[in-house]
């Protein structure tokens, strides 16, 4: 147990789970760690989310909104929200990108399980959780100038940066009226398959303590302009199709879409590049190119057109054609 976070045998014990075994789970983008728990062939999942640099609470919060809204979370067992203890149920190994890796040709059946899963959320009422609001927003985009633009030693325009995207951002918000529960990592590596969705199987939910209320687009591009795995133009275009048919998008809403996207994946090259510039995680370059190309494509939307004018002129051509550079 001298590898063990200090605590974990009390609050075992505390909840009857004491004689279990216990395996830890290999982690990477935070100081959550997780184990799998398994006491006689009963199975469970322990998250330790440490204060202060954690706090398990909102996934607590977030969890049980969800499970009262007819969401697949899973089910808490026990937790110790001051110490960073939840013990919960185990989705078992099957991520979605993981089983598609093994299972290619139930790629339509798992999208179009992820769909209509957001379709259900969607059609609830938003959650009691903050506002994704422009400052939100800002905060986000800005770790490209902060921390990917430093990295390859651009000297940019932050002021235009910021105004470009208040212009672009502001309709998309005012749009926002009609709100949902964003979960804002609803991707491959985040949906648990507990069954096989060629059969209707149905699909769980992890790694959502960070919901806000917002628009409803924001995790369809998470899913469809997946950082972490290929989607087709084709497959993105199909699933987007399947969304619209099935609720009441608006003449606007694949330019929001567009703007959410490009917003999204703005965001996520300057985490990228913090995550090997500050943390020395090496593995989150290589996915760099794949998320600049999903960038360009919503930068092609007249939707975007000050922030791309912005791109235009602050961004070298030759980095931007070659997958956004290789960051030293």
């Amino acid at each position: 147990m001298s590898d063990f976070p200090q605590g974990l045998s009390e609050f075992l014990q505390s909840c009857g789970w004491g004689d279990a075994q216990i395996d830890a789970i290999p982690g990477d983008a935070s100081f959550r760690r997780y184990f799998r728990i398994d006491r006689s062939g009963e199975k469970a999942m322990l998250m330790h989310a440490p204060p202060p640099h954690e706090d398990p609470v909102p996934f607590l919060d977030v969890a049980d909104w969800l499970s009262q809204n007819g969401q697949r979370a899973p089910q808490i067992f026990a937790s110790d929200p001051a110490q960073g203890w939840v013990l919960l149920e185990d989705f078992g190994d099957d991520r979605m990108r993981d089983w598609l890796d093994v299972n290619p040709d139930g790629e339509q059946d798992a999208y179009a399980g992820a769909i209509d899963a957001l379709v259900k959320l969607h059609a609830c009422a938003a959650g009691p959780f903050d506002p994704y609001d422009m400052a939100t927003y800002a905060r986000e985009t800005d770790l490209l100038t902060q921390w990917y633009c430093p990295a390859m030693n651009l000297q940019v325009d932050e002021a235009g940066f910021r105004a470009a995207w208040e212009a672009v951002m502001s309709p998309v918000i005012a749009r926002q009226e009609a709100a949902v529960t964003v979960l804002r990592d609803y991707h491959a590596e985040n949906i648990m398959l507990l069954g096989d969705p060629r059969d209707g199987a149905p699909q769980g939910l992890i790694d959502f303590q960070d919901a806000l209320v917002g628009h409803r687009a924001y995790d369809l591009v998470s899913l469809l302009q997946d950082a972490r795995r290929d989607v087709s133009v084709e497959l993105e275009v199909q699933m987007l199709e399947r969304y619209c048919q099935m609720t009441d998008t608006g003449d606007d809403f694949i330019a929001d879409y567009a703007c959410l996207g490009a917003q999204r994946n703005t965001k996520i090259v300057g985490i990228f590049a913090r995550l090997y510039k500050r943390d020395g995680k090496t593995r989150y370059l290589d996915l760099i190119p794949r998320v600049w190309e999903a960038l360009e494509r919503d930068l092609a939307h007249p939707a975007l057109a000050p922030v791309a004018a912005w791109f235009d002129a602050n961004i070298p051509v030759e980095l931007r054609e070659s997958g956004g550079g290789k960051i030293a």
